[in-house]
């Protein structure tokens, strides 16, 4: 046998440390676990961020700012191919949380769903679907509606605060806050200004 025999497989198995076994050994009298201390007992763990003791890393870092991390909405996120493939939807027929949990699509109901306009390799949509979800996309309310589908978009619960009717073509948010208002070029503004102009119709024709 030739050294570039066995060169694939050197190195793939090795022996593990044998502790314990006489000071000649090298790893005898403390079995690498040092001078006493914690360290030196068994049942000790330690945190990935323990320093010994100091501060750690991440609280020593200056904290400032503000981010919105915390309030964003998750979604459970479905193709329209994923729906379309299943054998559930074959002959299509209604497509919300509980059929596509029940479908094995979605987990639970503990987020918003989201219906995504991705329809692969199947070119287009052939049955029709009753979609009612919290957010659907344009792509996907155009395929689904093109099939001669039903699209219901109820909103996520920020949706709702803000006023925003997902099913209109007006988007825009109805219940305006200060912060929206702010800066003559904002959305808020813009909003606020034909909000007013359609209340002037308004009095104008009675």
């Amino acid at each position: 046998m030739m050294i570039h025999d066995i060169t694939a497989i050197a190195g793939a198995n090795k022996k593990r440390k044998r502790v314990g076994r006489g000071e000649g050994s090298g790893h005898g009298k403390q079995s690498g676990r040092g001078n006493k201390g914690a360290g030196s007992r068994s049942g000790t763990a330690e945190k990935k961020a323990f320093e010994g003791g100091q501060m750690p890393y991440f609280r020593r870092l200056a904290k400032f700012g503000f981010t919105n991390a915390p309030f964003r909405t998750h979604f459970w996120t479905v193709n329209i191919v994923d729906i379309a493939s299943h054998p559930s939807f074959a002959k299509g027929g209604a497509v919300n949380t509980e059929s596509l949990i029940k479908a094995g699509l979605v987990r639970d109901d503990s987020r918003d769903l989201k219906i995504l306009g991705h329809v692969g390799k199947m070119g287009g949509l052939k049955v029709k679907l009753d979609v009612n979800a919290s957010r659907v996309s344009a792509s996907a309310r155009k395929i689904i509606e093109g099939a001669g589908g039903k699209v219901n978009e109820t909103g996520t619960r920020r949706d709702k605060v803000r006023g925003v009717d997902r099913n209109a073509e007006d988007k825009s948010p109805k219940n305006l806050t200060k912060k929206l208002k702010r800066g003559s070029g904002s959305r808020g503004a813009k909003a606020a200004a034909a909000q007013a102009s359609k209340a002037e119709g308004k009095d104008q024709a009675e």
